[in-house]
């Protein structure tokens, strides 16, 4: 299929094809049949793009600041190839997209194939939508009309923090395409109605629909005009939708408000806001966020939790479906806004001078037939070598950054990648000559050319991927977790035994890098594996917002099962023996199943003792992580897998390396396995020790005891 996309690193505009996406559970797959081009919020992505390097950090100087921080933590090399990674991954554009359902997701209820439906899909022929950003189009409404509902649900949510009443006069400041839908909702909810822009094309649109306008570009003065149309009292309320650097839009709203006005904010403007100004009038301001409640929110958008209607009236989805009622009985006319319809192939004629179009809509219209691929062909000549070539299941940043670089330092053969969305998959074929891209990472798993699947998804998809794999006789390399239970894991064992006995030689390897870092085999070389050893490990994680998935049991498993299983598979290691029993204590006393700052106490077969650290409370300037080794009157001190040190021991030398935390050393390894056979990595019995002994943390955090790792 076709999709428009911008190229952050070279600043170019692409139609490009990419796979179609896979229907997922809760979400719809929409083919579709127009989009509409939102040149306000488009416009600053493709600027964005064709910036210089210079002109984006000044555009993003939050950003500038996180960066000098992993230079100081990681060093210069390792951030700029994440800052470069990051500028490779291009955007999709759009959010506006009507068009008909063909596919229904697991679990979604009241759709169904042939549904005509607005959603926020992107510039795409085929979109995938969770349930809650989907709404039913009525049938006097066209396509054309319909595709202003996710826009004019912007304007919307805008107007409702507002509050305006009837006869009451509100104040548009900026009337692009959202202002000017702003404009007809006010009018429609009986509002008198001010609208303020520079472009006269605009203030005559708004004018023709009844609006009250000023222009200051034409020496009208604002203030002195609002003040006239009010009888001096001032307006009732600003909705502010324009874009702007400057503070004045701001002041000037605070400036024609009544006492006790009201002023919210839908677009983007500087927001040094003088205290004069709001509290000699009691001022109050309030920023929109986009469609309304559950934007943003994690369990309303994907997992489809919708909110109670008697207690949140008007979420993003009911608001989807109040524009599409105003649009049907006529209260919303949207029509006259329209400035051109194009044909998708001709999307250049609206992005090659976004810049200084005078458009109010743009409409992309889409070919009525479309084959529906979910595999594409990205390398033109023959794959060379098919036999012992991997797959590639998730495209995320992993991927990109730490994965498909280590594969091709190895010389790995890879024959196909797959990706959701297909956009990533897409874009790192086409950077790393794969072969294939597929939005269906079934078809890896059937492809009798690959040996080797390699796992790089979302975590709660790993026990169920890596299964699958196994009986398919393939061998299995997964990114950690494994498993985020005992039950995930245990069939993963049958599995993997049923291959054993049927004379497979399969391997499975999880993604343990660590163990492969020269700085943890030097250490290694100088422990005895029948003396017990004490390790103190720390890792400095840094925090992360507790909405984001991976601090959900069911989806991530939480950052002890989800990343700190690392340092349980990295003491096993250095220790050379199995976990016997495990005890873990959080920060804090109120805690439930989940954690991010905890100490580990391990106890091992062989005697020796260990204790991770797991903290997300430090400071992201200090190095992340730190493991020192105790044993025979000897101390190994590794810092931040850059320098390794060691006191009381004869000959030794200091190593110093640029970060190493083994991935490159882990996967040429693994290639090497595929090619010439020999023993798993990482032996099994110390792979599943090590995971049963995170879920064990979990369980001595919630009983506040030890608990003995059961085999």
């Amino acid at each position: 299929m076709k999709q428009i996309l911008q190229d952050l690193k070279k600043g170019r505009t692409i139609l490009t094809d990419v796979p179609v996406p896979t229907v997922k559970k809760g979400f719809v797959l929409i083919q579709t049949t127009r989009s509409l081009v939102s040149l306000g919020t488009e416009r600053m992505l493709v600027e964005f793009g064709k910036a210089n390097y210079l002109a984006k950090t000044k555009k993003q100087p939050e950003r500038v600041k996180m960066v000098l921080e992993k230079i100081k933590s990681d060093g210069l090399m390792p951030t700029i190839n994440t800052v470069l990674n990051k500028l490779d991954q291009p955007l999709p554009l759009g959010y506006c997209n009507v068009g008909n359902i063909i596919e229904v997701g697991e679990g979604v209820q009241g759709f169904s194939v042939g549904d005509r439906v607005a959603s926020n899909g992107p510039h795409a022929e085929f979109v995938c939508v969770p349930k809650n950003l989907v709404a039913r189009v009525p049938d006097n409404v066209t396509d054309e009309e319909a595709v202003f509902t996710v826009i004019g649900a912007i304007a919307l949510q805008g107007i409702r923090l507002c509050k305006p009443t009837f006869g009451e006069t509100i104040v548009v400041y900026g009337l692009g395409l959202i202002g000017l839908i702003t404009t007809l909702l006010l009018k429609s909810n009986g509002c008198n109605v001010i609208g303020i822009d520079l472009d006269e094309n605009k203030l005559s649109i708004a004018r023709n629909n009844g609006i009250e306008t000023i222009n200051p570009a034409v020496g009208q003065d604002t203030l002195k005009t609002i003040l006239a149309l009010t009888n001096q009292i001032g307006a009732d309320g600003v909705i502010i939708t324009a874009s702007a650097s400057t503070n004045d839009i701001i002041s000037q709203s605070a400036q024609m408000c009544r006492k006790r006005g009201r002023i919210v904010l839908v677009g983007v403007v500087g927001l040094d806001i003088s205290r004069a100004d709001f509290y000699e009038k009691e001022l109050t301001f309030q920023v929109s966020c986009s469609y309304g409640p559950g934007r943003y929110d994690n369990n309303y958008e994907t997992k489809g939790n919708d909110y109670p209607l008697p207690f949140v009236r008007w979420t993003e989805n009911r608001n989807f479906e109040a524009i599409l009622a105003a649009i049907a009985t006529g209260r919303l006319d949207v029509k006259p806004l329209i400035s051109n319809i194009f044909n998708l192939e001709d999307f250049d004629s609206i992005y090659s001078n976004i810049s200084k179009t005078e458009s109010i809509a743009s409409i992309l219209k889409y070919p009525s037939e479309n084959i529906k691929n979910r595999s594409i062909k990205i390398v033109s000549s023959e794959f060379i070598e098919k036999s012992n070539s991997l797959g590639i299941i998730g495209a995320g940043n992993f991927t990109q950054v730490i994965i498909l670089p280590s594969l091709k330092k190895a010389n790995a053969k890879i024959k196909s990648i797959a990706s959701a969305s297909g956009v990533s998959g897409t874009t790192l074929a086409k950077k790393y000559g794969i072969l294939y891209s597929t939005s269906d990472y079934n078809e890896i798993i059937e492809d009798q050319d690959i040996k080797l699947v390699i796992i790089a998804t979302q975590h709660d998809s790993h026990a169920r991927i890596t299964e699958q794999v196994l009986k398919s006789g393939k061998s299995v390399f997964v990114e950690k977790p494994l498993a985020l239970n005992n039950n995930e894991l245990d069939k993963i064992v049958n599995a993997y035994e049923k291959n054993l006995k049927s004379d497979n030689c399969l391997t499975l390897t999880v993604g343990y890098n660590r163990r492969f870092s020269p700085h943890i085999i030097k250490v290694k070389q100088y422990l005895n594996p029948k003396l017990p050893i004490n390790i103190a490990a720390t890792m400095n994680a840094g925090n992360i917002p507790k909405e984001v998935w991976v601090h959900d049991m069911k989806i991530g498993g939480g950052r002890i099962i989800g990343e700190a299983c690392h340092y349980i598979d990295l003491v096993i290691y250095l220790t050379g023996s199995r976990v016997k029993s495990i005890c873990m204590n959080s920060l804090g006393s109120d805690f439930k199943e989940n954690t991010d700052n905890a100490s580990i106490l391990l106890r091992f077969e062989n005697g020796s003792n260990a204790v991770i650290n797991y903290f997300a409370n430090g400071a992201k300037s200090y190095p992340k992580e730190r493991i020192e080794v105790y044993s025979q009157e000897r101390v190994f001190i590794i810092d931040n897998f850059r320098i390794t040190k060691a006191y009381g021991v004869k000959n030794f030398s200091n190593l110093k390396t640029k970060q190493d935390k083994g991935h490159i050393s882990q996967f040429k390894e693994l290639i090497n396995r595929l090619e010439v056979g020999g023993p798993p990595l990482i032996p099994f019995n110390e792979i599943i020790n090590g995971s049963r002994a995170s879920f064990a943390a979990i369980d001595s955090m919630k009983h506040h005891k030890w608990i003995s790792i059961e085999e």
